[in-house]
């Protein structure tokens, strides 16, 4: 695919937009003015991968609670404010990369202002746009309904408010939780300016249906060649957020970093516990994040090879017992209890000619 070429806005040290890879993010949702909690969360979701972080900063104490968070984590830090435009001064003073906000309830022109001029003293970027949730009541009335025509109008709406005061560093996002509304509003407000964009499909849901629908909706725009940055909003755990986003940018092939494990879905052929075992080799490969490689793990030794003949290295069951092969072609059989331990063998020595 042909990714649009947005304007670079640089994160902190993570630059976004341009021919940037497509960065993952994540939101914590620990209470922020909680410095230890919040810390270990996120350095658990830079162990996952996240690259770039969101924590909500609803109350002074929990701007005042930035710098120390700050100086323990190892990526860009975002505050996200909404309401008081004091807390988004307060915020970049703090030591904030990026800041959300929604200059529709920010409060006053002369806020948005305030936060604009701040922003622009230090090149503090801002992220605006809207949700489904938040459509203004003009936009509703005028297109009959939340429409992906109202919720672009509404983010370029605000855009042009941030502009009137001279300041362009933005990240713009439109988000709702209907997909169709997604990516027809993605691919309107592409076509109408050059702002890096931030994508997710919001409030999607729980761990397994809003993977899912994540993956259906941001996939969908990002195959497009639309979108810089991403996150998967779940009810749950934020790492099985940085989980889904890796799998999905892998899928679209726009990171080739860590190994893709690819596995068959069994039938009546099967006569190896294939289940298990592709759950151990994918729990596996992950202590190998610096591996780039596709791993397959199939359930016939008759078809598994030749199925997975793109795969760099794989396993094709038989009746106790394996094939293990790379590129598909068969280096050894080995009983069943043997073939994990093999192919972590060969996948440590990647990088060494097989003889």
């Amino acid at each position: 695919m042909e990714r649009k070429q947005t304007r670079v806005v640089r994160i902190g040290s993570r630059p976004i937009g341009g021919s940037f890879p497509v960065a993952i993010q994540s939101m914590c949702n620990t209470k922020t003015e909680d410095v230890q909690a919040t810390v270990n969360q996120i350095l658990a979701l830079e162990k996952a991968g996240c690259e770039i972080i969101r924590v909500t900063v609803p109350m002074p104490e929990a701007a005042r609670a930035l710098p120390a968070i700050k100086e323990r984590i190892h990526i860009p830090l975002v505050a996200d404010i909404h309401f008081d435009y004091k807390l988004a001064l307060a915020a970049m003073d703090g030591g904030a990369d990026k800041v959300r906000i929604n200059p529709g309830n920010i409060g006053s022109p002369e806020g948005v202002k305030a936060v604009v001029e701040r922003a622009a003293r230090d090149g503090i970027p801002l992220r605006v746009g809207v949700n489904s949730g938040s459509l203004e009541k003009k936009y509703i009335e005028k297109y009959g309904g939340v429409t992906a025509e109202g919720l672009a109008e509404s983010a370029l709406g605000q855009a042009a408010m941030i502009e009137a005061f001279g300041y362009d560093n933005l990240v713009l996002s439109i988000k709702s939780s209907r997909v169709p509304i997604s990516i027809r509003a993605h691919e309107i407000i592409a076509e109408r300016c050059d702002y890096p964009l931030h994508v997710g499909i919001t409030e999607a849901g729980t761990v397994y249906s809003g993977t899912v629908k994540s993956a259906v909706g941001i996939g969908a725009i990002l195959s497009r060649g639309i979108g810089d940055t991403i996150r998967v909003s779940l009810t749950g755990d934020p790492t099985e957020e940085v989980k889904a986003a890796k799998h999905i940018l892998t899928s679209l092939g726009l990171r080739k970093e860590g190994i893709e494990v690819i596995s068959c879905p069994t039938c009546g052929r099967t006569q190896i516990a294939l289940i298990p075992l592709a759950e151990a080799v994918e729990a596996m490969a992950a202590r190998y994040p610096d591996k780039t490689m596709t791993v397959a793990v199939m359930g016939c030794a008759v078809n598994g090879p030749g199925e997975a003949r793109e795969a760099d290295l794989g396993i094709a069951g038989g009746r106790g017992e394996g094939l293990l092969f790379r590129k598909g072609q068969i280096l050894r059989k080995m009983p069943e209890d043997q073939l994990l331990a093999a192919l972590e063998e060969e996948i440590i020595n990647w990088e060494t000619p097989h003889v």
